[in-house]
């Protein structure tokens, strides 16, 4: 069976691009990093369980605190507030400065060691606004460098399935896929319960409720 390096965050979004990978016939080798994010023990338990309950092939964990020293965003800066969603700011104060491609990195080498084929990373359009490191043209971008700066027999593809999806869309995604969302975590903020305030968890309650279905999570307030 040929494989697949999963950048499996914990999150929804990384989630169901697993399980995606699953469905397409991959075999799953997860790569999962902290790197100073509020959240990062929760991200990380949740991580494990999917990378267990998958059957996966590998489950590596790599600290990048490196990330957390450089700064620039909230998710890493306990300094900075993490503020509510709102409607309009170009870049979000969550934005963790090139972390796709730092990532993506660690992915590429951890595949092309491995032998992997492909590189499934949860992506999606709703993202673009803020994330510029979640755009199409970033990921072929990525593509031609992973072409590029491997050896001449490594062909890895990078996948991003959901890239011209909204949150919606992954949610019934997942959905069908019977991805078990009770055991993914968005919050920006808290470990337990999510704060249901914050872009992340604003946006992926209002998916849910588009959906039809209802989030099996715990938020404050509830």
């Amino acid at each position: 069976m040929s494989e697949a390096v999963i950048l499996l965050s914990g999150g929804m979004d990384s989630a169901t691009a697993a399980y995606e990978a699953r469905e397409t016939g991959y075999e799953i080798a997860a790569l999962h990093t902290s790197y100073g994010q509020r959240t990062e023990g929760k991200e990380y338990d949740c991580a494990h369980w999917l990378a267990e309950e998958l059957d996966a092939a590998d489950f590596l964990h790599i600290e990048t605190d490196h990330l957390a020293a450089i700064g620039g965003s909230s998710l890493t800066d306990e300094s900075m507030a993490v503020g509510d969603a709102s409607e309009g700011e170009e870049i979000p104060d969550t934005y963790v400065p090139f972390r796709n491609a730092n990532l993506l990195s660690m992915a590429v080498s951890y595949a092309e060691a491995r032998g992997a084929e492909a590189i499934y990373i949860g992506a999606h359009s709703e993202d673009f606004a803020g994330y510029p490191d979640c755009r199409p043209a970033f990921f072929e971008a990525f593509q031609g460098v992973v072409d590029t700066g491997t050896k001449p027999e490594t062909e890895i593809g990078i996948e991003a399935p959901y890239v011209e999806y909204s949150k919606t869309e992954i949610a019934e995604r997942g959905l069908e896929l019977g991805v078990p969302y009770e055991h993914t975590w968005s919050c920006y903020r808290n470990e337990a319960p999510a704060c249901g305030t914050c872009d992340s968890c604003t946006y992926r309650r209002e998916a849910f409720e588009r959906a039809g279905s209802e989030d099996p999570i715990a938020y404050a307030g509830d």
